[in-house]
């Protein structure tokens, strides 16, 4: 993709996650996700995988129904761990790894849009939860120093990326030896329709910017990772149906969970 179209699709998905920022509303991987005036649907993430236990346990106004899978559940956060999430949004994956990961631990959301980091930390405010970090910035240059992270979390956002390579290049920069990515995607299974490629709203709604598995395997291990593993929920095509609607994405895209390790997996 050239630039300058990188430039484009990059500015749209910006302005759009703002507007939901400011609004209180939903895009992203979420029931009717990509209709412009769809609202905040915090039912949406006990449908991907959360628990009650979790919905519960984060500050209002984080959970925004945006995600398309729960990274948390491949995580294995463990106590004194840091944790990047990349493209954190309200906050809602830092919000939950960092009761795992204790007083000990920290954790660090990185997101684009100056509105969703604002949210961010005022639900972190709301919330009386002190070891997270919100930091404005893309995940194609994330401010993060090299060997940060214990483990990397990621929900339904590299799929938005326009230079996924260098995603997961910083992924592995930032990591420590040993070090793990835990991440809830959108993946293509089939190929996906021109028509929907060119269409902003379908970038900014998980499906025109999806790679393949085969894709995917390949841009991580070019940047170094070992132990991948790849794992394709096909059930997701029940709740995907609704994201585009009649533009068939459940025929060509599925959520997936994508682990991988910087060195050899203990």
């Amino acid at each position: 993709m050239p630039s300058p179209q990188k430039d484009r699709v990059r500015q749209h998905i910006r302005n759009r996650y703002a507007g939901i920022a400011k609004s209180g509303g939903a895009c992203g991987c979420s029931s009717s996700c990509c209709q412009p005036d769809a609202l905040l649907n915090p039912d949406a993430s006990a449908q991907i995988g959360y628990s009650q236990e979790e919905l519960a346990a984060v500050p209002g106004g984080a959970n925004m129904g945006l995600g398309c899978g729960n990274p948390q559940a491949i995580a294995d956060l463990r106590p004194g761990e840091t944790v990047v999430d990349l493209g954190c949004g309200g906050g809602f994956d830092c919000f939950l790894a960092a009761r795992r990961v204790g007083k000990k631990g920290h954790v660090i959301g990185v997101d684009m849009t100056p509105e969703m980091v604002h949210k961010a930390r005022e639900n972190a405010v709301r919330g009386k939860v002190r070891n997270v970090d919100f930091r404005l910035g893309e995940i194609e240059h994330l401010p993060v120093a090299d060997a940060t992270a214990d483990v990397i979390l990621s929900n339904c956002v590299i799929n938005l990326s326009p230079d996924k390579p260098q995603v997961f290049a910083e992924a592995f920069r930032i990591l420590k030896a040993g070090g793990r990515l835990a991440i809830s995607d959108v993946v293509a299974v089939a190929s996906i329709p021109a028509k929907v490629k060119r269409n902003l709203q379908a970038h900014s709604g998980c499906i025109a910017g999806s790679a393949t598995v085969s894709q995917t395997k390949r841009m991580l291990r070019a940047a170094g990772f070992s132990g991948i593993l790849i794992r394709v929920n096909e059930q997701s095509k029940i709740f995907i149906k609704d994201w585009f609607p009649g533009s068939g994405a459940e025929k060509f895209v599925r959520s997936a969970t994508i682990e991988a390790i910087k060195g050899a997996r203990p």
